[in-house]
């Protein structure tokens, strides 16, 4: 079946040469067509990676973008794709993403923007019916989105070929090397076609990624917002050091505190599903969400937690990267994660698009280095709390010891910090934590 042609009305598109960020999307180049879409999804000022991003990738070049999470990568590389293969009728895109409901969600944003123009799409994930795969790839999408380990399936099993794609996009980069796909994503690398428009998207730019920029781009353009690792500029972090026993009574008193929906981060999935079962028991709207979930309780789950029904949403690191869930005022990492990195996206999914956020890590005395290792990364010393009202046997250390363990990290970051920030950071040892408790 041939692909079915994507219209572009005979659009005229022009980089202009200047652009100022009051301009909005109309100064980046995009045709006239795209913009009347998203002016009327109320999309205005586009956000400093779009702003940098958009003009570069429409004319073709390769893209190595780092920013953030929750600043919109989505559409730097989306709007450019869907232009791009207005302008190329016989080529295809490809999206390749860590998880399934990154997938999902990219796939609903390109279709805002795309379907007027006769946009079609084939999701290719884990958890999904084959079948219904191969019929979508049957009637040659525009773009192609999944994840590595489904793409590769369908390449072995000859149901999909590649040979046709003009543009690939790697979006969350990093966390799919993390999450051990770097196998099947050169694979993927070696079946599409060498003469291709590449646009890679991280938050964090780790050797393994300057590898791939290195052997399998041409001369990408570098487009960056932020400081690899930089963490989201609104939320506010904290963290209590907690014997481990003792984490599930300090979690209760902190969601009695804060009333607004709350994303728990556990290290594993059956952590995940004891925690979200014991909060279920006492009387929590919760639901949980990680990979011993099927497809459609993932998606149950998420879509409870966006629409209210769950107050609070129990996962692991599977929805760190990109879910876009507005108006989370509390991440609590319950369990540290593994790499600093990771830290980074967890904290991300609150204070997305200039909102304030907040963040709390329950840390045991023997993760120490782990936290010096992330506040290195981010650059910026965590503020320890004191533990509310508890009996003795559950205190980790004692803020005498607390206190040290502040001085000296403060001093190991010397030089990323102001005193005066550090400072201010302090102020959690200087008043009585009951009160916070109490107000």
């Amino acid at each position: 079946m041939n692909k079915p042609h994507l219209e572009s009305n005979n659009i005229q598109t022009e980089t202009i040469p200047t652009i100022g960020k009051t301009e909005g999307f109309a100064a980046l180049g995009i045709a006239e067509n795209i913009l009347k879409i998203l002016e009327q999804l109320n999309f205005k000022t586009p956000t400093p990676i779009q702003h940098k991003a958009i003009p570069v990738a429409i004319e073709g070049k390769d893209i190595v973008g780092i920013a953030q999470t929750g600043t919109g990568k989505s559409l730097a590389f989306g709007i450019p794709l869907i232009q791009r293969l207005m302008q190329l009728p016989k080529s295809r895109g490809l999206i390749i993403l860590p998880t399934r409901e990154l997938a999902v969600q990219i796939n609903e944003t390109l279709l805002k923007i795309g379907r007027g123009f006769g946009l079609q799409t084939a999701v290719l994930i884990g958890g999904a019916s084959m079948y219904q795969q191969v019929n979508q790839i049957r009637h040659n999408p525009h773009i192609i989105i999944g994840t590595p380990g489904r793409i590769n399936d369908h390449i072995k099993q000859k149901t999909l070929h590649l040979n046709d794609v003009a543009i690939l996009v790697l979006d969350e980069a990093d966390c799919m090397f993390d999450m051990g796909f770097a196998p099947q994503i050169k694979q993927i690398l070696l079946s599409v076609p060498k003469n291709r428009q590449t646009m890679l998207f991280s938050a964090t730019m780790p050797d393994s990624i300057i590898k791939i920029a290195t052997q399998h781009m041409k001369l990408p353009v570098r487009v960056e917002i932020a400081r690899q690792g930089t963490a989201a500029e609104k939320v506010e972090h904290e963290l209590f050091f907690v014997r481990k026993d003792y984490k599930s009574h300090l979690l209760e008193k902190l969601l009695k505190e804060y009333k607004g929906s709350v994303l728990i981060f556990s290290r594993t999935k059956h952590g995940a599903k004891r925690i979200c079962q014991n909060l279920y028991n006492k009387g929590f709207a919760t639901a949980e969400i990680h990979s011993n979930r099927s497809l459609a309780q993932r998606r149950q789950a998420l879509d409870g937690f966006k629409s209210g029904k769950y107050r609070i949403l129990v996962a692991t690191d599977i929805a760190s990267r990109g879910i876009d869930v507005k108006g989370i005022e509390l991440v609590i990492n319950f369990d540290l994660p593994e790499s600093p990195g990771d830290y980074v996206h967890r904290i991300g999914r609150t204070g997305r698009a200039g909102m304030p956020g907040k963040a709390i890590s329950l840390v045991t005395p023997e993760q120490k280095s782990k936290v010096r290792e992330i506040e290195r990364l981010i650059r910026s010393t965590i503020p320890i709390s004191q533990l509310p009202d508890l009996p003795n046997q559950f205190i980790a250390n004692t803020p005498q010891q607390q206190a040290v363990y502040q001085k000296n990290s403060a001093m190991e970051n010397q030089g990323f910090q102001s005193k005066t920030n550090y400072q201010v950071k302090q102020r959690y040892q200087q008043k009585p934590y009951k009160k916070r408790f109490n107000r």
